[in-house]
């Protein structure tokens, strides 16, 4: 990338060896210069830009402070890595981000011994830095071992999970804490980071320590002192609740002074067990559209920096699948008043903004928790509510044993809202949602169905919504084909497929929004196009009938083939003995890497060009 700006500091940093050897009164420098670096590149390739402005000076304390990457750094998300990317050693190619065979958006450790565990999704950090901290005391390594996470993925259980099980095992962690918008914290200023200092200072620990020893040996003055302290405490800063857990609590701190932060990292580097350090940053720190909205430079695609992005970017005409769900939510809640709406904390990313904001009282942002969101929304079933899960179909994943034991089990009418299912592009395989229709199509009870344009996508919502029964909609990120939306809350029959178009010899039973490829594949080939709709119930009569008149079934899904809607079909002639030639069409046994929309669809052979390869070949 050809740079506009100069960069003298930053220039001679090729690695976090470069960033220790740069003196205390530079770091502000640097952080002033990665700052607009970051501004410059992510506003061509786009990417997460708030976040990554929110971490600057922390990622700089932190390479500058500790031995990396000897030392172990994890980040929680890895949506905040960039500077942690550009520090070592992969400046030059930020050009590159999150496109197809560049930079991957969030750490990879097949990409740099920088990235000591692959992130995407949220509250992983430290169970993973845990785990590296007890592998070292069992090798006998001294190094230390640092879990990035922020307040908001607090909020998973498995985070709360690692820390009680740090505080038990007293393994040598630290835990930073960046709180950039909960209001956990008082106000940063001199007396806390005086009070944050002196608590992590060699002068408190050796008092606190010493103090042990003397009253080891009395109990009961050992229990009255260690309360004392944790009152005294208490009144001056939010940690009891780690505390508990049995980790030592230092801050807040202000995240934005780097010569703060170092000088705080090596106290903390000199002590031992495990440790939580409370920083407090301000997301999209440095440029003021990020600084005061937030969550629309969360993600941002290319845009000038000069201008910001533009109100009603997305613009008119075809709407998103997300849209498309925003409405009918809207519109459904109108018409029923038992209906509520649920998210694992995504409101914007799953389209119900205008929901949450007519409809307050029934809407329930339950935070980073996916296994409680549909838990949470079985319980409600239960008493008569008629609840709507909105969730990316990759964090569904990690609500799978609460879908079987708690709502399917139970035969509970819970509707799942499944976005970003299929192939999602640049955040790459940790955010592809390529395994849906393998997991849920073998829950019994399960009405799974694959809309193939918008208006199929409201229609079947509405069909979801009646049934009394669990039933999930799978819809792909992005726009739909551009057919008109009905206005009504109209279901459809329930496992009935429709024929597209008559031809001879291939049958093409298209899953999903790929029908728009195969109907093209279809005019060129002479073949027969049905519109499955539905992978659960499946409609036999359809599939029975295909195979009977034509000499080859071709399935086209936006899922991995093993497991997914073609092996249904499969199952199905198996099950009736009716022999078929069968061409499965889908997702490759290998996890895919990021790119645009269109070249891993391209790359699967799943665009028309590869569709009718694919036919031809088999013919």
């Amino acid at each position: 990338m050809t740079q506009t700006v100069s960069y003298p500091l930053l220039s001679r940093i090729h690695s976090p060896e470069d960033v220790r050897k740069c003196s205390l009164n530079e770091l502000p420098v640097l952080a002033d210069e990665l700052r607009a670096f970051l501004l410059e590149s992510v506003s061509r390739t786009g990417g997460h830009l708030a976040a990554n402005l929110g971490t600057v000076e922390l990622t700089i304390a932190l390479h500058y402070t500790f031995a990396t990457p000897e030392d172990r750094l994890v980040w929680d998300v890895g949506h905040q890595s960039y500077t942690h990317k550009i520090l070592s050693g992969r400046r030059d190619a930020m050009h590159t981000l999150r496109k197809k065979d560049g930079l991957a958006g969030f750490p990879k450790r097949e990409e740099s011994p920088y990235d000591a565990f692959g992130v995407g999704h949220s509250s992983t950090s430290i169970g993973a830095a845990l785990g590296m901290a007890l592998a070292a005391r069992q090798k006998g390594e001294k190094r230390k071992s640092i879990a990035i996470i922020g307040d908001g993925a607090m909020t998973a259980g498995m985070a709360f999970e690692a820390l009680n099980h740090a505080g038990d095992e007293k393994a040598d962690l630290l835990v930073i804490l960046n709180d950039n918008n909960m209001s956990i914290s008082a106000n940063v200023g001199a007396m806390n980071r005086y009070l944050a200092r002196l608590l992590s200072g060699p002068i408190y620990s050796t008092m606190r320590e010493g103090s042990k020893k003397v009253l080891e040996h009395m109990p009961p003055m050992r229990e009255f002192m260690r309360r004392a302290e944790e009152h005294v405490k208490g009144m001056i800063i939010p940690g009891t609740l780690f505390e508990e857990l049995g980790l030592n609590y230092y801050g807040p701190i202000d995240g934005h002074d780097v010569v703060s932060l170092v000088k705080m990292l090596r106290n903390l580097q000199a002590m031992d067990g495990p440790l939580l350090l409370h920083v407090v940053t301000h997301k999209g720190r440095g440029y003021a559209p990020a600084e005061e909205d937030p969550c629309t430079y969360h993600g941002v695609g290319s845009f000038d920096p000069e201008q910001g992005i533009q109100s009603g970017k997305s613009g008119g005409g075809t709407p998103t699948y997300t849209q498309v769900f925003g409405d009918w939510l809207c519109d459904q809640a109108a018409a029923d008043e038992r209906m509520v709406a649920i998210t694992p904390a995504m409101c914007e990313g799953s389209g119900m903004r205008t929901f949450a904001c007519k409809y307050p009282e029934r809407y329930h942002d339950v935070g980073i928790a996916e296994q409680h969101a549909v838990t949470l929304a079985a319980g409600m079933a239960c008493e008569g509510l008629k609840p709507v899960v909105a969730i990316y179909s990759t964090f569904l994943q990690r609500a799978y044993d609460q879908l079987i034991h708690d709502v399917v089990l139970q035969d509970l009418p819970v509707l799942l809202a499944i976005d970003r299912a299929g192939v999602v592009g640049p955040d790459g395989p940790t955010h592809a949602g390529s395994f849906d229709l393998s997991f849920l199509r073998c829950i019994p009870g399960m009405v799974i169905m694959t809309p193939s344009d918008e208006n199929e996508c409201r229609r079947m919502l509405s069909t979801g919504y009646l049934l009394d029964q669990p039933a999930a909609v799978r819809y792909p990120r992005g726009k739909g084909t551009g057919v008109t939306v009905d206005e009504g809350l109209i279901p459809l029959p329930l496992g009935e497929a429709e024929i597209r178009r008559k031809g001879k010899d291939v049958a093409i039973l298209a899953f999903g929004t790929l029908l728009t490829q195969a109907l093209e594949v279809a005019e060129r080939l002479d073949a027969t196009v049905i519109n499955m709709r539905f992978v659960r119930p499946l409609d036999e009569t359809r599939v029975l009938e295909a195979a009977r008149r034509h000499g080859l079934i071709v399935t086209i899904e936006d899922n991995v083939v093993a497991g997914g809607a073609g092996s249904a079909v499969a199952e199905c002639l198996a099950r009736h003995d009716v022999a078929a030639r069968l061409l499965h069409l889908g997702l490759p046994d290998r996890f895919q890497s990021h790119g645009t929309r269109e070249e891993l669809l391209a790359d699967a052979g799943l665009d028309a060009a590869g569709i009718e390869a694919a036919i031809k070949a088999r013919l």
